[in-house]
């Protein structure tokens, strides 16, 4: 757990506010409009996922998707909009960058239209080689 002053940071599952994540993603987010509740409570299950916390109150959230051993990709990251502007993504990203078992792996990846000055503070680049990447990508998934 990281702490900040009010800010702590935790990976301690339990502690997460599942329905607060859930109606984010699926009511404000850019990328997630529409997700189920049982998809994000999958999702969770089999992540590694970091809750900011203010005075107890769940503010934060962000999850690595990870084999532990070669390969991570950040997904969900958010601050609810009312705690915006106080530092607390880049505390975020800090302990994601940070964690023990996020040490060492060959490829850590992550996609975002709007916040490339925050993960470019923490190393994060254009691929090296966007030639040798493809995806299947469905941006309106959880609309249909």
């Amino acid at each position: 757990m990281l702490n900040d002053s009010n800010f702590q940071i935790s990976t301690d599952r339990s502690r997460l506010d599942v329905a607060m994540i859930y109606r984010f993603l699926s009511e404000q987010s850019t990328w997630a409009i529409g997700i189920s509740r049982d998809v994000v409570e999958r999702s969770i299950e089999n992540s590694l996922c970091f809750g900011g916390f203010v005075d107890g109150r769940q503010v934060a959230f962000a999850r690595v998707i990870t084999d532990y051993a070669t390969f991570a990709n950040l997904v969900d990251l958010f601050v609810l909009p009312e705690y915006r502007g106080r530092g607390y993504s880049k505390w975020l990203m800090q302990a994601i960058i940070d964690h023990p078992s996020l040490q060492r792996l060959r490829r850590f990846t992550l996609a975002t239209s709007d916040a490339h000055g925050l993960y470019t503070r923490f190393g994060f680049t254009a691929p090296a080689k966007p030639e040798t990447l493809m995806e299947r990508y469905f941006p309106n998934i959880y609309l249909s």
